[in-house]
């Protein structure tokens, strides 16, 4: 087992790349910290795991609200007694991100909110937590549109992908001396229910999309939690402050 008592905290770990990585880290031996703010899901998952005979437990955390992760990270070492894993999942893609002349204030309050401040506050608990211990593992979702632009405009969310990136950078350095390493993977077009809601369900939307990727798929959330698998382990010790795109070749492609 990859991951054999290692302690996983997972934020989104309820359903999407989420719930396949709190599946997949609790089969290789991982105690799964399921943080996610649909508690039914997470209990779901929850069940799931302990099921097949897993180890894991459920944490409500809103990432946006410091509280909430402050509580996440000392609830996984209330029950389990340590925190070696941090995996930023959690994230919002909302329909009305649009232009950076267009968005409202709001949006980008929200979007900022979830995807870049909620990193900042889960590693603001979990990497001390990890220093005392001698080291640990912080894995950060990011996006291919953090590095290319769109023509379809969705402007806070590449930006807040973008900040994921430098602000994974500052702590591979930061922290990397302290045994903890920090490194973002960069998803293309993921089949989870935030793509699904708003593009596999518009065939235009869809096909405009697909001929880019070049080996012809949307991505599956195994395709991600399984790198994600990698940078749990032990496998990549010397892997700090990497930014790994798992696109299917679309950020390759010129036309």
């Amino acid at each position: 087992m990859r991951l054999k008592d290692k302690v996983c905290v997972i934020t989104g770990g309820a359903s999407g790349m989420g719930g396949a990585a709190s599946r997949l880290f609790a089969r290789e031996g991982a105690k799964v910290v399921v943080a996610d703010v649909v508690e039914s899901k997470g209990q779901e998952t929850v069940s799931e795991i302990k099921a097949e005979g897993g180890n894991a437990l459920f944490v409500k955390t809103d990432v946006s609200r410091e509280a909430d992760c402050k509580h996440l990270a000392a609830e996984a070492v209330r029950e389990f007694g340590r925190l070696d894993v941090l995996y930023n999942n959690a994230g919002i893609f909302p329909a009305d991100d649009a232009s950076v002349i267009d968005n409202p204030e709001s949006v980008w309050d929200k979007v900022l909110a979830v995807n870049l401040k909620g990193i900042v506050f889960c590693c603001k608990y979990a990497v001390p937590e990890m220093i005392k211990q001698g080291g640990g593992s912080v894995i950060n979702i990011a996006s291919f549109t953090a590095l290319l632009g769109c023509t379809v405009p969705q402007d806070a969310y590449a930006a807040s992908k973008g900040g994921v990136i430098a602000l994974t950078k500052q702590m591979a350095v930061q922290f990397g001396p302290k045994k903890v390493r920090s490194n973002v993977i960069c998803p293309g077009p993921i089949e989870t229910p935030l793509l699904t809601q708003w593009l596999l369900t518009n065939p235009a939307e869809r096909n405009k999309r697909l001929p880019r990727i070049p080996l012809g798929r949307f991505g599956q959330p195994e395709d991600v939690v399984y790198l994600a698998l990698h940078l749990a382990s032990d496998e990549s010790a010397w892997t700090n402050g990497a930014v790994m795109v798992v696109d299917g070749g679309i950020t390759s492609n010129y036309f």
